[in-house]
């Protein structure tokens, strides 16, 4: 089993690395010479899925224009959130009510992404499929997080997330299926509000990932990931 599709979620206002996101994007910040989205995608093509779907709402037309004429080798469409942005959970939403597929690869590209997650994310998308799994976040223990000043968002045990321990930092990626959004209108609504039920439930399931996390939190951490 493998995974065909990909989100991207690039619809936000990046307001914590104002001034630079009054102009750009924060999915076209430049780090290491390649901008934030073009890490991520080159991440996804490593991963050899086929297709990514990219939301988009805030200088939509900055991304639309910079997917249209990079010459990516893979499949990308870009879907707009609409009238108004629609957050994280609806922004999901609406981008696999696109699709005919179940099971989708979903990557916020806050996170400076690189090759080396091959191996983990395949390992992950192993475990979903084996454990027929709806959900599973890739996290990451905060001391391994460039950014000192992150809380921890989760515990996990034997794969399985809770809210005792919070010693992870959820990295920005996730594979979910899309019964998990049964009964969900396409209105503004953050994933957090399906993770919380989900670990209610004692459904919501977690990898950890042992490599070291860039995450562009801020204006002060952006500025010191240009500067590595």
């Amino acid at each position: 089993m493998k995974i065909n599709t990909a989100l991207i979620l690039c619809a936000g206002f990046g307001k914590r690395l104002n001034p630079i996101t009054i102009k750009i994007p924060k999915p076209l910040l430049i780090v290491k010479d390649l901008t934030l989205l073009d890490h991520c995608i080159n991440l996804i093509v490593k991963l050899e899925v086929k297709k990514i779907l990219i939301n988009s709402f805030y200088l939509k037309e900055q991304i639309n224009e910079f997917v249209k004429n990079q010459n990516y080798n893979i499949d990308i469409e870009v879907i707009e959130d609409g009238e108004s942005i629609l957050d994280t959970g609806g922004g999901i939403l609406n981008l696999i009510d696109k699709s005919d597929e179940e099971n989708f690869l979903i990557f916020n590209p806050d996170t400076l992404w690189n090759n080396n997650y091959t191996t983990e994310i395949n390992q992950m998308i192993n475990l979903y499929f084996n454990q027929k799994l709806k959900n599973i976040l890739l996290l990451v223990k905060k001391d391994l997080s460039f950014d000192k000043s992150l809380l921890g968002d989760f515990g996990l045990e034997n794969n399985l997330i809770n809210k005792i321990d919070k010693k992870y930092i959820y990295t920005g990626c996730q594979i979910l299926n899309k019964a998990i959004f049964k009964n969900k209108k396409i209105t503004n609504f953050s994933i957090t509000k399906i993770w919380v039920d989900l670990i209610k439930e004692k459904h919501m399931n977690g990898f950890e990932s042992t490599l070291k996390f860039y995450h562009v939190t801020n204006l002060d951490i952006f500025k010191k990931l240009k500067d590595l």
